[in-house]
């Protein structure tokens, strides 16, 4: 997955080292910057970082966001704009206006696509804006940067030879503590696959990580926030879940 160098400057990562973070940062940096800087930590074990300032870049630039996305640069965290696919319907000249605005604004080194489709028919249409957001990325930093898809589950396997990553689990602990991988993922290495889980409690974070490394998931994140409030700050084990996820072996090939 990607990282950004000190300069500033896209470069690919090949392979996963172990488990990391991908975040979705919900909470805006005026209310919750002691957590926006926490991302930045240098021994914070982040892949990535969800930028999402209104459902998108929102109408206009925000300087406390632009602030928080430097910190995140200077200390190689890439950041992913967010794009609501609304689960195909959202037309595609919407789409690449906010990949647009984000890219000037914000500066950022990928995208995220929520409430991506999941069905065969409707692949051939988010190739499209994957193509076209990949084009963007190029264009503005010389690299193809790092587009996430977020399913929330499992969808038709040709989305995994479209985008870096597919976030094939997103959704509370009480369902992903006896959730399965179909057997098409084992064809994937693990940095294919992210797994973002709520409501999990602290005494379960342990089995959390390791459900992710069964099936095969390089990039997670845990909270025991719930809900709609799920994604709105870190959780409340944060320094301890940092340490565990650096502790644990590679997931699962």
């Amino acid at each position: 997955m990607p990282r950004v160098n000190p300069s500033g400057l896209r470069r690919p990562v090949d392979r996963c080292d172990g488990l990391g973070f991908g975040v979705p940062a919900y909470a805006h940096p005026l209310v919750a910057p002691g957590e926006w800087a926490e991302l930045a930590r240098p021994e914070a074990p982040m892949h990535w970082v969800v930028l999402n300032v209104a459902r998108g870049p929102g109408a206009r630039i925000d300087p406390l966001y632009t602030e928080a996305c430097a910190r995140l640069r200077d200390a190689a965290v890439p950041v992913l704009g967010y794009l609501d696919t609304r689960h195909g319907a959202r037309p595609f000249g919407q789409l690449v206006a906010d990949a647009h605005r984000f890219l000037d604004w914000y500066r950022v080194d990928g995208f995220y696509l929520d409430r991506a489709p999941t069905t065969s028919s409707e692949l051939a249409d988010c190739r499209r804006v994957i193509t076209t957001v990949r084009a963007l990325l190029s264009v503005e930093g010389g690299s193809t940067g790092h587009v996430v898809l977020g399913h929330g589950c499992h969808p038709y396997e040709g989305y995994a030879e479209a985008a870096d990553q597919l976030v094939t689990f997103a959704g509370p602990w009480t369902q992903y503590r006896w959730s399965e991988a179909p057997e098409w993922t084992a064809a994937y290495p693990p940095e294919r696959f992210c797994h973002l889980v709520h409501g999990v409690p602290a005494p379960h974070l342990e089995n959390a990580m390791r459900i992710a490394r069964w099936q095969g998931a390089a990039t997670v994140y845990f909270t025991d926030r719930t809900d709609h409030a799920a994604w709105d700050g870190l959780p409340g084990y944060w320094d301890e879940a940092s340490r565990m996820l650096r502790r644990q072996p590679p997931p699962s090939m």
